[in-house]
C-alpha cells in the first residue's frame, strides 16, 4: 500500500475515533456479500475496530461499524482462498486472509485482505502499511476477541 492509500484510508477513519483515541493501524479489504463486493477501510485502536466503506476517491460511504469491547461475538480468521484445494485458490490462501466477524448485536461482516509486506506479491498487496494494519488487526483480535 503506498504511504498515500494509508493516508486515505486513515482519513475515512479518523471521524469515527473518540478525542483521545489513535488508530495502531489501517489496512484495505473488500467486504462481500451474496452478489457484490465493497472497498472498505480497516482500523484498530487499542479498544476498538472500525470497518468503513469507502468510494472509490476513499470518501467515506455508507454506515460504518465500529466494535468495541465486549461487543465482539465471533470471529473466524482463513486464508484468503477459503481452504479449496485448486491451485489459484491454495495462492489465495498464500496472498490473502479472510476474516469473519459477528458482533453482539447481530452484525456480521466477511472482509478478505491481502497479506501485503515487502515481497513482490506483498508489495502488490499493500505492502508494509498493509501488513502493518493486518498485525494491528491480530492483536485487537487476541484481546478483544471471545476466547481470544
Amino acid at each position: 500500500m503506498s504511504e498515500d492509500l494509508g493516508t486515505r484510508l486513515r482519513a475515512a477513519l479518523e471521524p469515527l475515533l473518540a478525542p483521545d483515541e489513535q488508530l495502531r493501524g489501517v489496512c484495505a479489504a473488500t467486504q462481500t456479500g451474496m452478489f457484490k463486493g465493497q472497498l472498505v477501510a480497516v482500523g484498530a485502536s487499542d479498544h476498538r475496530l472500525f470497518v468503513q466503506g469507502v468510494d472509490r476517491r476513499f470518501a467515506p460511504s455508507g454506515p460504518s461499524l465500529v466494535i468495541g469491547p465486549g461487543e465482539l461475538a465471533g470471529a473466524d480468521l482463513s486464508g484468503g482462498g477459503g481452504g479449496w484445494l485448486n491451485l489459484s485458490l491454495v495462492v489465495m490462501d498464500q496472498v490473502s486472509v479472510a476474516l469473519r466477524l459477528k458482533t453482539t448485536s447481530g452484525e456480521k461482516r466477511k472482509l478478505v485482505m491481502m497479506r501485503g509486506g515487502s515481497g513482490v506479491l506483498g508489495r502488490l498487496g499493500g505492502g508494509e502499511e498493509q501488513l502493518q494494519g493486518l498485525e494491528a488487526l491480530g492483536q485487537w483480535l487476541a484481546a478483544h476477541a471471545p476466547g481470544g
